[in-house]
């Protein structure tokens, strides 16, 4: 089986390694503690194709240790009880490397297997996850590991690894290559600062061209056909998926149209219209709220429209429901009533309705005061009559506090003119 390119030209060296630069630069503290060669135990998070693999092999390649390379997603505890039987061993005399990828792929178990021999430094540890280790890795390891965040590659940064793809490419061919001008940045911008994905893109451009005595071109037409989508190294189960999440809710709620339908246009590119559209219609209540109630009803039938059509359609109700929720005023009055009503509930002895409130009209004998002396509202002038309805314990209590919108300061003042609270 042919190997991808990909992996046959990966990386040897950290001055070969594309990006990273703010741990791997010159006088940077990870490239330090290579360059040391006292390597600690080690986390590696970030996204796929950023370059986590290659520099723990670079790291292993040059440690003079035992090197052993499980996955997370395969490997059991007896992958794991092979690697501490070989400290045992004249193969562990200098030291036991133990790169596991996919750490998070592990279960508690498996993983605190190996903290007793991280900690007396029998086995040093090199992991690597796409997902935030503080959330999937066991705080056991996390102790006792320093983690580092590998970051998506950018465009400009990948064009040269591309360029490179292109001549192996050629050289292994035997094929005379015209690379359109545009090509390389443009797979470079479409693969998600995914490095592997663009060199193999490119692999697939000279894989798949047309060869007329011995030359062929690349076309950017072509690098379109033949690039994978990257879908901006979107995960539905990953943090990707609450990072794009927030993202978008964090730029609507500071109002920034063109920040938020960036972020929207990632999740319909990921195909994720689902997502989008859950998170829009809690937008709707969260943050716009009482400042413009009808954008809850008008963001639902938004929704509703792009479930019916579908992609690619569903793409433009879904637009339209962003950039009315980014522009809207806002109000997140209403979510801090109900949250500050519930702390309540969780913390407090409210104690029970007012009898005037409950739906009986029959009083026990042990009752102090007898018949339920509920005051209709609509008798009374403007429909408001003054009497108690929380319980005794919180009459008093505030939960909702008028914001300084159009919509909620008219509310306010209508409020006052029926309680007769006007100078």
């Amino acid at each position: 089986m042919s190997v991808p390119l990909a992996d046959r030209i990966r990386p040897q060296t950290l001055d070969d390694v594309v990006g990273q630069e703010h741990i791997l630069g010159e006088g940077k503290y990870l490239r330090r503690i290579i360059e040391s060669g006292n390597i600690p135990n080690m986390i590696f998070y970030g996204s796929s194709g950023v370059g986590k693999t290659t520099v723990a092999r670079i790291i292993a390649k040059n440690s003079g240790m035992a090197l052993h390379k499980l996955n997370g997603t395969s490997a059991g505890i007896s992958d794991i009880k092979e690697v501490i039987a070989d400290t045992e061993t004249i193969n562990g005399v200098g030291g036991v490397l133990l790169y596991l990828d996919e750490i998070q792929y592990l279960n508690k178990k498996q993983q605190q297997s190996l903290l007793e021999y991280i900690e007396n430094g029998r086995i040093t540890l090199i992991a690597s996850t796409t997902e935030n280790p503080y959330f999937y890795i066991y705080n056991a390891i996390l102790s006792r590991c320093a983690v580092f965040e590998f970051k998506p590659v950018s465009a400009k940064d990948i064009v040269p690894a591309v360029n490179r793809a292109f001549r192996i490419m050629a050289d292994e061919t035997g094929t005379k290559l015209h690379v359109e001008k545009g090509t390389a940045e443009y797979i470079s911008r479409t693969c998600g600062g995914d490095v592997r994905k663009s060199i193999n893109a490119a692999e697939l451009c000279v894989l798949g061209a047309e060869v007329k005595d011995g030359e062929a071109t690349i076309t950017v037409e072509e690098a379109e056909a033949f690039s994978q989508r990257s879908n901006m190294n979107y995960d539905r189960d990953g943090d990707q998926h609450y990072d794009i999440l927030s993202a978008l809710q964090k730029s609507i709620r500071g109002s920034d149209e063109n920040a938020a339908i960036h972020y929207a246009a990632r999740l319909i590119e990921a195909g994720d219209i689902i997502s989008l559209s859950r998170r829009l219609l809690v937008i709707a209540a969260e943050d716009i709220g009482l400042a413009y109630p009808q954008a809850i009803p008008i963001v639902k039938a938004c929704v509703d429209s792009a479930m019916q059509l579908g992609l690619p359609e569903a793409r433009i109700p879904l637009a339209n429901a962003v950039i009315l929720l980014a522009t809207a005023p806002k109000s997140n009055s209403a979510y801090m009533a109900i949250n500050s009503a519930l702390d309540d509930l969780r913390t407090k002895d409210c104690g029970d309705f007012p009898r005037h409130l409950q739906n009986k009209h029959y009083d026990g004998a042990d009752a102090e005061v007898r018949g339920q002396h509920y005051l209709y509202p609509h008798d009374y002038p403007n429909h408001y009559v003054k009497q108690q309805y929380l319980p005794d314990a919180i009459k008093d209590a505030v939960y909702y506090r008028f914001g300084d919108n159009k919509s909620e300061q008219a509310a306010y003042l209508y409020s006052r003119k029926i309680k007769g609270e006007e100078k």
